[in-house]
């Protein structure tokens, strides 16, 4: 049985006092481990965060790591510099890195690699646009973002990895994909894992990234194939954020 896991993403959202009363308060109202539970932070408030975190059953990741191990490369953050401040995840190729920053395919699954070479899980986002679903390339373009990494890294990285689908037509703009329609890309990668090596599809945790929220996470989180959700604006909110957990 794969264990469930809920990743709040808060983008660039926060002070360091907001931060902390955030993270307080989901700390707070965990109750019992009944699944996994992240949140992704902005770098700079790591140090404050991962402090807080210590010896809690919630976990502390990145929003990204660079794609290199060190050296002349201005703004970036390596995935060396995240393990000091006990960064469990990251996440790479977020649609929002993709579309606003230029990350490639072969980009993203460099960042893939540098996470793991640290010991980093890696939460690798793929998904399509809107126009990409009315062309009916969701299943291509998911190909397209796993094969990357596959190419580079080998099917067997994905036993140290999760994978979050993120229709970005449902990304901050109120719309979310129905149960049965998440559910049917979710199924589709398990199995495109699965024809590669079945085990690694059986353990890989697959999240749900689309404007989940407390009033749709139960149905989402009931789908065979969903093992919880990679949460954006309702993960600012300790009381929504612990509803979406408390669902699963």
């Amino acid at each position: 049985m794969r264990r469930s896991l809920v990743v709040g993403n808060w983008k660039m959202n926060g002070t360091l006092a907001s931060a902390e009363l955030l993270v307080k308060g989901i700390i707070a109202g965990l109750g019992d481990n009944k699944a996994d539970i992240a949140v992704c932070v902005p770098y700079v408030h790591l140090p404050k965060v991962s402090e807080l975190v210590e010896n809690t059953a919630l976990a502390v990741g990145a929003q990204n790591v660079a794609d290199k191990l060190s050296g002349a490369f201005t703004g970036e953050v390596s995935a060396a510099m995240l393990t000091e401040f006990n960064c469990k995840y990251a996440l790479v190729g977020h649609s929002e890195r993709r579309s606003y920053y230029g990350d490639t395919d072969e980009t993203v699954a460099a960042r893939f690699c540098q996470a793991q070479e640290q010991n980093i899980t890696p939460v690798l986002c793929v998904g399509e646009t809107l126009e990409q679903r009315e062309q009916d390339e969701t299943f291509s373009i998911i190909d397209a973002q796993l094969n990357a990494v596959i190419n580079l890294a080998g099917i067997a990285a994905f036993g140290a990895a999760v994978i979050a689908y993120e229709p970005v037509w449902a990304i901050g703009t109120g719309k979310t994909a129905t149960d049965e329609q998440a559910q049917e890309v979710h199924q589709y990668i398990r199995k495109y894992i699965a024809a590669k090596d079945q085990a690694i599809a059986d353990k890989i945790q697959i999240l749900y990234g689309g404007s989940a929220k407390p009033d749709n996470a139960k149905g989402l989180f009931a789908m065979p194939d969903i093992d919880g959700g990679l949460i954006g604006g309702a993960s600012l909110d300790a009381e929504s954020f612990l509803k979406i957990y408390h669902s699963i």
